[in-house]
């Protein structure tokens, strides 16, 4: 085009200095045309790309010849055009204003990149559809949802003015700012009258290192661009996390003309990162602290039930030894629900969906809680007209119900009445626990599951907890498919109500008769190895597989017990998996690479993840027992895979007067 008087007067305006002067409309299209790591480019109303930026022929192969005039499903691989998803985003835009995605897209030699996409509706002055702009950023390497508008003329502004979700404004050469839009009113605060003239170091924290806003300029001009992502200011004070863009603006001559700055509030990205990062240590803490817990409570519960199968003639010896197992059951229930918080909080709880009948479960849960009950002179009153059947995970609808009953008894002063009442609905059953106690403050009532709450306790935290329990029974209950909900008026005297409703089931056939009696026991004289470096662990084991009628024998490190069952032949190894020397799941795969007939291998452990248990399995465990071992499972175990114990049978566990 020849030159004439009236581009040479364009041309002195734009080689003015940016804060002297009013933006023009050629100045956003400067901003955006300069701009080469964001695709920016308009759309009329159908999807028909009306114009092509630096960006867009460098991130997509196409030259503004190529593309302008074709519609925008060219970018888009198969699989997204049998889902008509182009024109879903240009619904969603024409509909809500704006459509943000993140997919695989297509550029010009067929090879794929994955983009950041938003599709923003442009209105013009008197409410109709102008058509939309278009921003993509290549996050193959980084998925960051950053985003640069371009202008063309008017359309330019009304781009760049209308986003709300980026502040993108421009700097002068020496950092003040010189245009303003509405996301930058929206993240920072300012008016455009109160900020365009200021120099942009005002967004930056008192403790940003001195001259640290022209350093990044200087860096920007030097490299090309900058990013960063930091902590910044607002006009109140407050303070966002950004990410923040700037690229140096440059006219067609090459003469540097200013900065372009988009950034973006990531306040609440980071909040969620720093929470899943937390997650995942608090996950890794509760699963150590419940491997070093179990460890200590394993001989105690070994020592405990060696007691158990003991006459002891003194009364204070039995007592005695009843609070220190009923101590036992409820640390060991503490620790369980520490565990179960990381495993449901990570995904990683697994249910065994078989037939249960509710009111034996109901009663086991009972009896857990019974001595809490006893001890605090409570009544219990157990309604049930009906006997139904639950599909779930006994073991789990236990600790719900136990949860929901010991929570009650917890809170319920002394002396007062709980009530269970069980019903069959036509698709649920339905479990209310009611209790007398001081009730659940209006305020409090709708945080009760929350993790870790505990309401209003005295000074002397006399009802003690960690607040765990009725957090689980919501997960659990949800985890089964179930429902549960919680009601009080907050009235001492009139209690609380908590609701549980699981999905009904029918009861199954009844099982074949067993056949009678059992021939005598063919496996005396069995031997078990049992390696576990903690000592007191492994000799209150041995005696208790000694009283079982078993031989047992011991090592204490991995090697060791290598040795041990290659040399001894043991029938049956109870195996530690945090050894020294070598890991347990070492000591399998040794055993299983060196011998031709190895014994079975049961692991005796402290971790009990469900992703400890899968990597014993896999190492070649028969079964996984988490410490503090129960006597009755392992006693079921060695019987069902030693066929039974040698020698005279033990005397029964003595009971304690009254039971």
């Amino acid at each position: 085009m020849a030159d004439t008087p009236e581009n040479d007067m364009a041309s002195d305006h734009l080689l003015a200095p940016l804060n002297s002067r009013r933006v023009t409309d050629a100045d956003y299209r400067l901003l955006v045309e300069s701009v080469a790591d964001y695709a920016i480019f308009l759309l009329d109303p159908g999807g028909v790309i009306l114009s092509w930026n630096r960006g867009a022929q460098k991130m997509k192969g196409y030259e503004a010849g190529e593309v302008v005039g074709r519609h925008i499903a060219v970018f888009y691989p198969q699989e997204l055009l049998d889902r008509q998803w182009p024109e879903h985003g240009l619904k969603m835009a024409r509909e809500t204003g704006i459509f943000e995605d993140e997919g695989w897209r297509l550029r010009k030699d067929g090879t794929r990149f994955w983009a950041n996409i938003v599709i923003t509706r442009i209105i013009g002055p008197h409410g109709e559809l102008i058509g939309f702009s278009k921003i993509t950023r290549d996050q193959s390497e980084r998925r960051r949802q950053d985003e640069l508008l371009r202008l063309s003329e008017e359309r330019f502004r009304l781009l760049v003015e209308g986003v709300k979700d980026y502040a993108i404004f421009m700097l002068d050469p020496s950092g003040h700012v010189v245009s303003w839009n509405a996301g930058a009113q929206k993240n920072k605060g300012y008016e455009a009258a109160e900020i365009i003239g200021q120099h942009f170091s005002v967004f930056y924290p008192p403790e940003a290192a001195p001259g640290w806003p022209d350093e990044e300029l200087r860096i920007a001009l030097q490299e090309g661009r900058f990013e960063d992502e930091g902590w910044r200011i607002r006009k109140d004070g407050s303070r966002f996390w950004a990410s923040v863009v700037i690229t140096p603006l440059s006219d067609a001559a090459g003469r540097h003309r200013g900065f372009a700055k988009v950034t973006r509030d990531l306040t609440e990205r980071r909040r969620v990162t720093v929470l899943e990062d937390e997650g995942r240590r608090i996950t890794n803490f509760l699963a150590l602290l419940g491997h070093e817990l179990r460890n200590p409570l394993a001989p105690i519960s070994n020592a405990v039930a060696l007691l158990e199968r003991e006459n002891i003639g003194s009364k204070v010896l039995r007592d005695t030894r009843e609070i220190i197992g009923r101590q036992l059951r409820q640390l060991n229930r503490l620790v369980d629900d520490l565990l179960d918080v990381g495993r449901i909080t990570s995904g990683k709880i697994q249910l065994e969906a078989r037939p249960v009948r509710f009111i034996d479960a109901l009663h086991e849960a009972v009896e857990a809680v019974q001595p809490l009950i006893d001890r605090k002179s409570h009544v219990l009153d157990i309604h049930n007209a009906d006997d139904p059947w639950v599909i779930g995970d006994r073991a789990r609808l236990i600790q719900i119900l136990s949860n929901l009953i010991g929570n009650a008894a917890k809170f319920t002063p002394a002396a007062g009445r709980i009530s269970v009442r069980v019903a069959a609905m036509p698709d649920s059953t339905e479990v209310r626990v009611i209790d007398n106690g001081p009730g659940i403050p209006p305020q409090h009532l709708h945080k009760v599951f929350d993790l870790f709450f505990q309401g209003e306790q005295d000074t002397a935290r006399s009802q003690g907890g960690l607040g765990l329990g009725l957090s689980l029974v919501q997960q659990l209950v949800v985890l089964h498919g179930g429902e549960v909900s919680a009601f009080s008026k907050g009235i001492h005297g009139e209690g609380s109500e908590f609701v549980v409703r699981l999905p009904a089931a029918p009861a199954p056939a009844p099982a074949p008769a067993s056949a009678a009696g059992k021939g005598a026991d063919p496996f005396a004289g069995r031997r078990v190895l049992v390696v576990d470096d903690n000592r007191d662990a492994a000799e209150t084991m041995a005696m208790l597989l000694d009283a079982l009628g078993y031989v047992p024998s011991m090592a204490h490190d991995g090697l060791a017990g290598v040795e041990a069952i290659k040399a001894d032949a043991p029938d049956l190894v109870l195996l530690d998996i945090g050894l020294p020397g070598i890991s347990g799941i070492e000591v399998a795969r040794r055993v299983r690479a060196e011998m031709a007939n190895p014994p079975p291998l049961v692991a005796i452990t402290g971790y009990g993840q469900e992703s400890d248990r899968e990597a014993s399995f896999q190492a070649g465990f028969h079964d996984h027992l988490t410490k503090p071992v129960d006597i009755d499972k392992l006693v079921a175990l060695l019987d069902r895979l030693l066929g039974g114990a040698a020698g005279p049978s033990a005397p029964p566990p003595q009971a304690a007067p009254g039971d």
